[in-house]
């Protein structure tokens, strides 16, 4: 179509004498050809900022007359009115194409469709077009793809809209067009519902059950749609942010849908670990991950379950994976997250599960048995790989700088453990790294942790050579052993 060849206020008072002198049968007829020139103008930025004030009271004449049309349709079908339900909802698109233009980048227009009342005919027309389901066309996916993309204009960058929209829209109209079969309906709106979402509403949508419903929707679209940018950043940017989130989502969800979860929190993690955090960012992190902690506890024996063949894709399995991955990468930063020392229980069931990997690996030939072929093993592609490496890992975390922990690890027998799984193994890439990281760790400023190993040393259970690998050397002096680091003088007792 070509370019108007009238100016927007001429347009615009074009269509005010038109909708106030027509029959509403003759609606349609009237005021389309005078719609459709405003919005090829409204691709203009000069021309959006010509429009005004009265030009949205016509749209809010215009979409009141179809809504009530519409919502003749919705209650009573009749196949007989179908053309004219057509011609409604050929005019309702064209309306919102028009105002969805009208608001790119244009506060004042914002403001105008919001003031004038634009917003409630609005989302009620899209409540009953959700409704129509008995009515396939092509007209319809317009009406509300374009009413979607009007609303995403509306509030972009403008509070006032912003709150408007989320009064009359949470939490039908988001759940309705989030569980929509047409996937540009629901990219639109998790378009809206993310411009919508601040602290503040994102804690009132957890308070709301149908909220919660809402939230749950979101991560099984990041699942089902894992393209849709739009759902993973209201995850990431909205939802991580609050601090109850994970805690009131993450036990309602399936071990599909959590593995996404632990995944998002896992980048929301590595941004917060990377730079400076604000204290609430940083406090929801921090809750998120004593919760997070807890379903480790409750679930990491799960992962036995790889020890056989026939279970490499158990998913409760998997989550346990990427939870111990995440609980070591947060363990990493003491500054921030030295509070999972203290987590109860939680020291004592890693050494535990290392235990029962070591036991399991040697008990047949799986994932947690040591193998140091040269070439490729058939569990390169394990989600198992370097499992107790992490755990060797974590256990370093948790003790870094604590004593009392170094010494729980020496008292549950750990120390042994550890020094039992110090050698290569393809199995676990760089876990002889990561043993003598925590072997380091327990032995610092702590002479009983030191003893025991001298004691092994002693006793041929741990051989000198092994140690010395480890940047560690055990010397005699007034006939008793000492371990200390190669280069630094003895540690005396």
């Amino acid at each position: 179509m070509a370019a108007p060849s009238q100016s927007v206020p001429e347009l615009a008072a074009r269509l005010n004498e038109l909708t106030r002198s027509s029959q509403k049968e003759d609606l349609v007829l009237v005021a389309m050809t005078s719609i459709q020139s405003l919005t090829i103008a409204f691709r203009e930025q000069q021309n959006r900022e010509e429009a005004a004030e009265y030009l949205f009271e016509s749209f809010v004449y215009i979409l009141t007359k179809q809504l009530a049309e519409i919502e003749v349709f919705t209650d009573n079908p009749d196949s007989n009115r179908n053309r004219q339900l057509e011609a409604c909802l050929q005019l309702t698109a064209e309306c919102f194409r028009c105002l969805r233009n009208a608001c790119i980048q244009c506060g004042k227009n914002q403001s105008h469709g919001r003031n004038v009342g634009l917003i409630v005919p609005t989302i009620q027309i899209l409540q009953f077009l959700h409704r129509l389901s008995h009515f396939q066309s092509d007209t319809l996916l317009a009406a509300f793809r374009c009413g979607l993309q009007f609303l995403g204009n509306l509030v972009a960058g403008n509070e006032e809209s912003k709150h408007n929209v989320w009064k009359n829209a949470f939490p039908d109209l988001f759940l309705n067009y989030m569980n929509h079969s047409d996937k540009k309906a629901v990219t639109y709106c998790c378009m809206v519902l993310f411009t919508c979402l601040n602290a503040e509403r994102t804690a009132d949508l957890l308070s709301h059950t149908k909220g919660v419903e809402l939230a749950e929707t979101v991560i099984k679209i990041c699942r089902r749609e894992p393209e849709l940018e739009w759902a993973f950043l209201i995850v990431t940017d909205q939802f991580l942010k609050c601090q109850d989130f994970v805690a009131m989502t993450y036990t309602k969800l399936n071990n599909q849908e959590r593995i996404i979860v632990l995944d998002l929190i896992s980048v929301k993690l590595s941004e917060i670990l990377g730079s400076p955090a604000d204290s609430d960012e940083l406090t929801a992190a921090v809750r998120m991950m004593q919760f997070l902690a807890g379903c480790f506890l409750e679930k990491c024996m799960a992962v036995l379950k790889f020890a056989s063949t026939t279970n490499e894709e158990d998913e409760e399995a998997l989550t346990v994976i990427r939870l111990l991955d995440i609980l070591c990468e947060t363990t990493s930063n003491h500054e921030k997250f030295s509070c999972l020392q203290n987590s109860p229980g939680l020291l004592e069931t890693v050494v535990e599960l290392l235990y029962q990997t070591h036991f399991a690996g040697k008990q047949s030939r799986n994932i947690f048995s040591v193998s140091q072929s040269l070439s490729s093993t058939p569990h390169t592609s394990h989600p198992a790989m370097g499992f107790k490496a992490h755990l060797i890992h974590l256990i370093g975390n948790l003790c870094y700088n604590n004593n009392e922990n170094q010494d729980k690890v020496r008292e549950l027998g750990g120390i042994p453990l550890i020094l039992d799984n110090c050698s290569i193994d393809d199995n676990n890439p760089f876990m002889s790294q990561w043993a003598v990281f925590t072997i380091r760790i327990l032995t610092e400023q702590n002479m009983k942790n030191q003893e025991v190993i001298s004691q092994m040393v002693h006793q041929g259970v741990a051989d000198s050579a092994m140690l010395n690998n480890m940047g560690l050397q055990v010397e005699e002096r007034d006939g008793k052993l000492y371990v200390k680091s190669q280069g630094k003088s003895s540690t005396s007792s």
